[in-house]
């Protein structure tokens, strides 16, 4: 029998080591503490864009012999002007996680979660797997009972995306050469993400490699150190096939080198330019780590879903 009850403070380290065997089975080594599982509870400091929009948070556990073996987060956000129109008055579980050998807790807190949904009579709900992490985002194919739980309760991706994340060492990818073109320059600036390389040719930006690399967040996710991730990548449409892209790829990488990173992780949209994607980050040692889908919302819903509306965590990747 599964009680299911609001979070406690005292739930936070079995909560903690449940989130973190969800993140585990995406990125390998990830782990998060207790510290930042609470302050995700709190306010999603890397939302800058849709958190202060939220105007409820709740959270569920659902505990069996004292043990706590599922939990969902959910949020409203504000039915006002501020608010996109894709987020207003909408309601959104955050994430829901339950070991996969205890489905029936995780249909009760799901079950839960929705009633408060329901509560709050939010125009349309929304679901993700916005777990406190980078790569942990959308319902990862390492979570089938998760995607399960959702589906079952009516929700689907139909009109979201589908995302797969490269990974592996930066030991691949080669010195950076001389520019590819000729009057090719190079430039390093603060991004709104990170470091940005920039390709300049003949004073103009045609092409760009944004980095972030400080995925532990000033050292609070310590297990997430040695690592870094593309934030952006483009090249000019007209210039593409002519070497830039890889030439800012590598000089990217060697500034990260000089920073002690190790490993690195992109992001590419499962669409009609991924396997031309898939080579690209093949080339440099990356390997597909993770396929996760976002855009879930209820069936029967007529509005599109959040990946519509760009948060402060989306990425972009294009060569």
């Amino acid at each position: 029998m599964t009680e299911v009850r609001p979070f406690v403070r005292s739930d936070r380290d079995q909560l903690t080591r449940l989130a973190n065997a969800h993140i585990a089975a995406v990125m390998p080594g990830w782990t998060v503490p207790v510290a930042t599982v609470l302050a995700q509870l709190e306010h999603q400091p890397g939302e800058y864009i849709v958190d202060p929009w939220v105007i409820d948070r709740a959270t569920f556990v659902g505990i069996e012999r004292e043990r706590l073996v599922a939990a969902a987060h959910v949020l409203r956000y504000a039915d006002e002007d501020r608010v996109s129109e894709d987020y207003r008055n909408a309601g959104d579980m955050a994430w829901l996680v339950c070991w996969p050998q205890h489905l029936e807790a995780g249909r009760a807190v799901r079950d839960a979660a929705l009633a408060r949904l329901g509560v709050w009579n939010v125009r349309i709900q929304y679901a993700d797997g916005l777990l406190p992490t980078r790569a942990t985002y959308g319902v990862s194919d390492a979570w089938p009972h998760v995607g399960r739980l959702y589906e079952e309760a009516g929700f689907d991706a139909e009109g979201g995306q589908t995302e797969v994340q490269f990974a592996g060492s930066v030991d691949g990818v080669p010195a950076p050469g001389d520019p590819p073109v000729p009057g090719l320059k190079l430039e390093r600036a603060v991004g709104p993400w990170g470091t940005e390389f920039r390709a300049m040719l003949d004073g103009e930006i045609v092409g760009i490699l944004e980095v972030d690399d400080d995925l532990t967040r000033g050292g609070s996710q310590l297990g997430l150190s040695g690592w870094a991730d593309v934030a952006n990548h483009t090249v000019r449409d007209d210039l593409q096939g002519r070497g830039i892209g890889s030439w800012l790829f590598a000089h990217g990488v060697a500034w990260l080198r000089l920073g002690g990173t190790t490993r690195l992780l992109v992001y590419t949209v499962e669409n009609d330019h991924f396997e031309r994607s898939a080579r690209y980050y093949r080339r440099f040692g990356l390997a597909p780590i993770n396929r996760t889908t976002r855009g879930w919302k209820r069936m029967g819903a007529s509005t599109p879903g959040p990946t519509s509306t760009a948060t402060s965590e989306d990425r972009s990747s294009s060569t």
